[in-house]
């Protein structure tokens, strides 16, 4: 039987030193894989501790960009909210524009409503010059003027020349519409100076007035009812 060889078990010592004299040397004995397994796993633990400072700085510089661009956004959103204030602004001073056109402009049509109004409503004289006047109030009223020489019979208020016809009593009589409700109708046996059709202003000659033609009948109706153009008349002096 061969000589029986016996495996020599392998350890590693660890001498510690001191300079004081004292103080002896201390050994620790360990075996190598105990070493090996501490190294191995101080080296993870180093190496576990790099990764985490790197993962952490990658994180970090991810959460410095998501900040980044976050503040970018703020800033166009911040942008785009000046720009449209700034619009807003802009309208509103186009709307006050507007508003205010309207206002001048619906000011000026109720002007000229009023003025239109004004001068087809017929409350002016029949006459130029004076005359003295009678009231008749039985069956249709009338005015009847007697007016002086040269005189001239004209329009109460604008309007159009519906009618110029032969009259048994004045000789002629011109109608003239108005256009709102009003018709005057004016009886003189003078010289005519329209004619049928005719639109007129305040104040438009109708019959010249002589001295065998001084009567003129003046009469009014509203809505198709005549009524007293007294009511209507505004006579100054």
């Amino acid at each position: 039987m061969g000589r029986q060889r016996h495996k020599r078990k392998k350890h590693q010592m660890m001498i510690l030193a001191s300079d004081s004299v004292d103080t002896g040397i201390e050994q620790y004995r360990y075996h190598p894989w105990l070493f090996r397994v501490t190294v191995l796993l101080l080296c993870i633990v180093i190496g576990a501790g790099i990764g985490f400072v790197y993962f952490e700085q990658d994180v970090l510089a991810e959460k410095n960009r998501e900040i980044k661009v976050w503040l970018e956004q703020v800033e166009s959103l911040e942008q785009e909210k000046a720009a449209l204030e700034n619009e807003v602004d802009s309208l509103n001073e186009t709307i006050q524009i507007l508003s205010d056109t309207i206002n001048q402009k619906t000011q000026n049509e109720n002007e000229l409503s009023e003025q239109l109004q004004k001068q087809t409503t017929p409350t002016e004289f029949p006459l130029t010059g004076s005359a003295t006047m009678e009231e008749v109030t039985e069956g249709n009223p009338m005015c009847i003027f007697t007016a002086t020489d040269g005189a001239m019979v004209v329009a109460t208020a604008a309007g159009t020349v519906t009618a110029v016809n032969d009259d048994s009593e004045y000789g002629h009589n011109i109608w003239v519409d108005h256009g709102n409700g009003y018709v005057t109708i004016y009886r003189n046996s003078g010289e005519i100076k329209v004619k049928q059709g005719e639109t007129v202003t305040q104040g438009t000659t109708l019959f010249l007035v002589g001295e065998e033609n001084s009567k003129l009948g003046y009469q009014m109706l509203k809505d198709g009812v005549y009524i007293n153009p007294m009511e209507m008349l505004t006579i100054s002096g």
